[in-house]
């Protein structure tokens, strides 16, 4: 790739390019695991019933990501405070790598072994992201954020199509990989190639997170205020004063703030309709073989659709490329509401795919530009907190408006609702204040 091209990606340093190539990491075990082969391994191979498996599949969803929405402030804060980012991302990377391999020793029936796994996995894998996003700040200079972030969620779709094209070939012609293949296996023989798919995502993730630990370097903690002979206190003494102190000083930084809770809002509908569009589609009658290619068409157009989103923020502003994405997801719901055949959750996947990578890389970048940099770990803590509360009350939702109704579509219908309120609240966010205000703090933090 020329250096061209690289610096019109926001890419033209060492850096900035590992830091992106952790999405190429994670993006994979996130695409096999969270979003496409465990759900389908879970509902159709784990458990016996389609329906209580989309509840039970919902619930650990919501625990593996409550964990970390509480620990989210103290952890980004303690990051801080003890110049240890990248310490806490290997060690949320470790658990998250080994509960994904461990996924290889399921058994047909053991449920809950299979979502203790899940959810273990999910919190390494969500942990690792508050500390990675910390970084975004650190690599590149701020009016490359939008391109950068926007690329690492391109890189991620390409690198996790690449692994979800091999595993779906495992999965559907075995033989050709010397695995069992056709009728008559046991379950153990006729699960081997998903399980093998696991113990995948999980080395893709371990061995492409290398770059980013040789290559970005550990930022330096800030120089938080301190009164005249007020006395030093330990890493961890230190993070609960700040966090007190961040509380207190949140309505300095009220367009963060006010962004913090539209992105809430409407990252729950987008965080709903990615964990739950194949448990979703495979309740309703669709095959595996098209729910998993659907999926992998998300990644292929989340490809080009990502850089070009980093490409219209230089246009129009984050801001509006944002809303943007969240009419096109209020389109895909109502879609969604009526979707009966596989060539309908195709033509969805599509749509999903044109926003999805671009909507959240600019989501990202847009909170980054209106935050002190040096304390960039704790406000990415609060920034998970919002994301993965959405995450929690999206799913959670959908489990309630399932239980009452009955009915799936009742709920991807109700997504709507996440999103017209987050615009709202998106509206009223003055983006040049709210970076005048991360300018003014950051010069009194040096």
């Amino acid at each position: 790739m020329s250096g061209r091209l690289l610096a019109r990606l926001g890419l033209s340093s060492p850096g900035a390019r590992a830091w992106a190539m952790y999405d190429w990491a994670n993006s994979g075990m996130l695409l096999l695991v969270v979003t496409t082969i465990f759900p389908i391994f879970f509902s159709q191979f784990v458990s016996d019933d389609p329906v209580q498996a989309t509840g039970r599949f919902t619930l650990a969803t919501t625990i593996g990501l409550g964990v970390i929405a509480i620990a989210a402030p103290f952890l980004g804060t303690l990051a801080d405070a003890s110049a240890a980012k990248l310490k806490f991302l290997a060690t949320f990377l470790a658990l998250g790598v080994a509960a994904t391999a461990g996924m290889f020793f399921i058994q047909q029936g053991q449920w809950l072994l299979a979502l203790t796994l899940f959810a273990l996995a999910n919190i390494g894998l969500n942990g690792s992201f508050v500390f990675y996003d910390a970084l975004l700040p650190h690599v590149a200079p701020p009016e490359d954020w939008d391109r950068v972030s926007s690329a690492g969620f391109a890189i991620g779709y390409l690198g996790s199509s690449l692994l979800l094209a091999f595993g779906l070939a495992l999965i559907t012609v075995p033989g050709r990989f010397g695995l069992p293949g056709g009728e008559g296996l046991s379950p153990a023989a006729a699960s081997l190639p998903t399980r093998i798919t696991f113990v995948l995502a999980a080395v893709w993730w371990a061995v492409f997170s290398i770059p980013l630990f040789r290559r970005v370097p550990e930022p330096p903690p800030p120089r938080a205020p301190r009164a005249p002979g007020e006395p030093t206190r330990s890493a961890v003494a230190e993070t609960f004063v700040q966090l007190g102190r961040t509380f207190r000083e949140l309505r300095r930084y009220r367009d963060a703030f006010v962004f913090l809770l539209g992105f809430l809002i409407y990252n729950d509908g987008i965080g709903t309709i990615i964990r739950l569009a194949t448990v979703y589609g495979t309740e309703i009658g669709i095959g595996r073989t098209t729910l998993i290619a659907a999926i992998l068409v998300t990644q292929v157009v989340g490809v080009p659709f990502a850089f070009l989103f980093g490409q219209l923020a230089g246009r129009v502003g984050a801001k509006r490329a944002i809303f943007l994405g969240l009419a096109v997801y209020t389109g895909i719901s109502v879609l969604g509401y009526l979707m009966r055949t596989g060539l309908h959750f195709l033509l969805l996947a599509i749509l999903v795919g044109t926003v999805q990578g671009g909507t959240q890389a600019l989501s990202r970048s847009l909170f980054s530009s209106m935050i002190p940099k040096s304390k960039s770990g704790e406000f990415f803590g609060f920034y998970s907190v919002f994301e993965k509360g959405a995450s929690i009350l999206g799913p959670l939702v959908f489990w309630l408006v399932l239980q009452l109704s009955g009915s799936s579509r009742n709920a991807i219908l109700a997504l709507i609702a996440f999103f017209a309120a987050g615009a709202a609240l998106l509206a009223s966010v003055n983006v040049s204040r709210g970076r005048d205000a991360a300018r003014q703090a950051e010069a009194e933090l040096a």
